[in-house]
């Protein structure tokens, strides 16, 4: 199940990629993949369409970020040893932490917005995780299984 967004952005709708590639609109099941709407309830409801009844968007949409209303973007730097030596730093003894603006999260082929007078942006991206259960304090081992 390939679940994404389309539309004007800030005005996205929610919507499904079917096996041929064709995207279809969820807007009348769910108002936007954010949150709570995350649940396995809405997810296995979703799972139950007959994807060939809904709508079909046929007009080249802009494709969103993938989740709406993002609350936090917590990011851990240098999470693998290539990009520590390629950026000539060591490997950290604990996880580097940082967060970035919800305003930064974009469409896959959106612009990226420079600050004014900025003077060097990084091309790299982060990926983004939904975690879908609460997960305050988890430890990885438990998280993995």
């Amino acid at each position: 199940m390939k679940l994404l967004r389309y539309g004007q952005k800030g005005f996205e709708k929610p919507a499904i990629l079917d096996n041929d590639d064709e995207i279809r609109d969820l807007s009348h099941i769910i108002d936007d993949f954010s949150g709570n709407n995350l649940s396995d309830e809405v997810l296995n409801k979703i799972r139950q369409l007959n994807l060939d009844e809904l709508e079909i968007i046929t007009d080249n949409p802009r494709i969103g970020a993938c989740v709406g209303n993002v609350g936090k973007f917590i990011c851990i730097g240098l999470n693998y040893a290539d990009h520590a030596a390629e950026s000539g730093m060591e490997l950290p003894k604990e996880p580097v932490i940082f967060s970035k603006a919800t305003s930064a999260i974009c469409g896959p082929n959106d612009n990226i917005e420079m600050p004014r007078n900025s003077v060097k942006t990084d091309w790299e991206v982060e990926l983004g995780v939904i975690i879908g259960k609460h997960a305050k304090y988890r430890f990885c081992r438990k998280l993995l299984i």
